[in-house]
């Protein structure tokens, strides 16, 4: 497989301005506003937000990259998981702000907000660690409910040094070996939700289960290694939920030199963990007969 890299350092590769070229020139990433945490094997900075196949659209490969519009996607999840927009607090903070104030927010507890939880370790590892949990807490400070999220975009094969060398040198495009790996779909993605779902339906607190948000590409992939979305039965939200919620680039919206390109939510899908485990479990098989016609072919042909 065989792609361009699709933005870098945020921008467009043909995106000439100041800020496209000062990002790149100190391997800044324009949604943290530090130093982009997205690293070659050997340590390198390599700046790659999205990929291009050469014959599909572009595809989110770094997670960072779903946090634009300051971190919209949990503001659109606390939305979907409690019926409005509830101011987002750090979460070692929200307590006292809440009681200050007397108003209902949200604690958010995931990386470079609110800090991670401290969870106890599952025989020698921490298996069912999630990227964030959202707590409501009510005026006066109480714990309400919660839920969590899951955000992953998609691991890639091969190799786009070469790309990012194009990059840095003239700002060019250059067709790199880099693919995408869409086995992780089933190998990792899936098992994952699955047992997250299962852990988390057992809390008392979350009443609305887990939340994944990834790239709708990824979306994509998942509903058809799960037999396709009108097959997966949409339930209320509920403790045992597993609710997709899909992003892709906003092409709709002009966009000038100097500006990400926006986000925008394509598809929300809720269902169950025991619908997600008994589409995963579902295998379709092929054609009876399948490796007996290969070997005839291979002889006989």
């Amino acid at each position: 497989m065989a792609s361009t890299i699709y933005e870098f350092f945020g921008y467009r590769p043909e995106d000439g301005s100041l800020q496209a070229n000062e990002a790149a020139a100190v391997y800044n990433c324009p949604i943290l506003k530090s130093t982009c945490e997205k690293r070659l094997s050997d340590g390198k900075i390599a700046g790659v937000c999205s990929l291009k196949p050469i014959k599909s659209g572009p595809v989110i490969c770094c997670p960072i990259r779903l946090y634009a519009d300051d971190y919209k996607i949990l503001t659109d999840v606390v939305s979907q998981a409690f019926g409005e927009d509830f101011p987002l607090l750090p979460g070692r903070e929200a307590l006292a702000k809440v009681k200050a104030t007397g108003k209902p927010s949200i604690a958010v507890f995931g990386k470079k907000w609110g800090g991670e939880l401290r969870l106890p370790k599952r025989s020698g590892s921490g298996g069912y660690f999630v990227d964030w949990v959202l707590a409501k807490l009510n005026g006066s400070g109480e714990l309400e409910e919660f839920v969590a999220v899951e955000v992953q975009t998609i691991d890639t094969t091969g190799n786009y040094r070469n790309g990012i060398n194009a990059l840095e040198n003239n700002r060019l495009q250059e067709k790199t070996t880099a693919g995408l790996n869409w086995e992780n779909v089933s190998k990792r993605i899936l098992p994952q939700l699955i047992y997250k779902g299962q852990l988390l339906q057992r809390e008392e607190f979350c009443k609305k289960g887990l939340f994944f948000v990834c790239p709708e590409p990824v979306y994509t992939r998942i509903m058809e290694r799960l037999g396709g979305e009108s097959g997966l039965v949409k339930y209320a939200l509920q403790p045992a939920s597993i609710s997709f919620l899909a992003y892709n680039f906003d092409f709709s919206t002009s966009t000038e030199h100097g500006q990400l390109i926006p986000l925008k939510l394509s598809g929300v899908h809720s269902t169950t963990v025991y619908k997600v485990q008994e589409a995963f479990n579902n295998v379709s098989l092929e054609a009876e007969s399948v490796y007996k016609d290969a070997i005839i072919k291979a002889l006989y042909s």
